[in-house]
């Protein structure tokens, strides 16, 4: 390296992109120095970055680049800075208004304890005679039909249902019911569903006379 002329300089040609080359003449510009020179002084420091002897700085332009540029920092190419957005006018505090205070618990008065409902009324007792036989109906709910253990009172009859009718017993009084038979009730030649059962009252149940009475004897 020793031998070599440093201030020898030939024309070279190669291929720069284009974005460093704008970037050198921006350099240059602002170092007022030559490309040339930016392109030499490039390829010497990347030759020491490798552990290469380059040679030492003789060209006119490294003699004016040191004489002019003095004091002057390099410039540095960087982005432009956005300013920080203005400060937002602060809110004012939130105050809270004071809890109100907790009324003092109402003595509580004892609530009325509900009346006793008043005693049913005492029903009378009545009697069905069914086939010269006399039967207290001593049930809430009295089953007269052909099933003998669904039944109170079993008649042995297919014209009559499994479950044909009832006598119920509600406050005091009596009423005969039909439970969805398929023959139903008679009253005085007139089918019903149900009736209150007075004295001396007489209901068919297909061929069956059932006669209701308060007469013990």
């Amino acid at each position: 390296m020793s031998n070599v002329d440093q201030s020898k300089k030939t024309m070279r040609h190669f291929y720069c992109r284009d974005v460093l080359w704008q970037t050198f003449e921006q350099m240059a510009n602002d170092f007022d120095c030559s490309i040339d020179y930016l392109v030499n002084e490039a390829m010497r420091f990347y030759a020491r970055s490798k552990s290469y002897q380059p040679p030492s700085p003789s060209s006119p332009d490294v003699q004016r680049l040191a004489k002019d540029s003095g004091p002057r920092a390099t410039p540095v190419l960087t982005r432009p800075v956005t300013p920080p957005p203005p400060p937002q006018p602060l809110s004012p505090p939130v105050v809270q208004a004071p809890a109100a205070p907790t009324p003092p618990p109402r003595p509580t008065t004892p609530a009325a304890r509900p009346a006793p409902a008043p005693a049913s009324e005492e029903a009378p007792l009545l009697y069905l005679v069914f086939n010269h036989q006399k039967i207290l109906i001593e049930k809430e709910q009295f089953v007269i039909g052909r099933g003998s253990k669904s039944s109170d009172l079993a008649i042995k009859d297919g014209n009559i249902s499994r479950k044909h009718a009832a006598v119920i017993r509600r406050s005091g009084v009596y009423y005969i019911k039909d439970l969805g038979s398929t023959n139903g009730i008679d009253f005085k030649g007139m089918r019903i569903d149900n009736k209150r059962i007075d004295e001396g009252d007489i209901f068919l149940l297909c061929d069956y006379e059932l006669r209701f009475t308060f007469v013990a004897g």
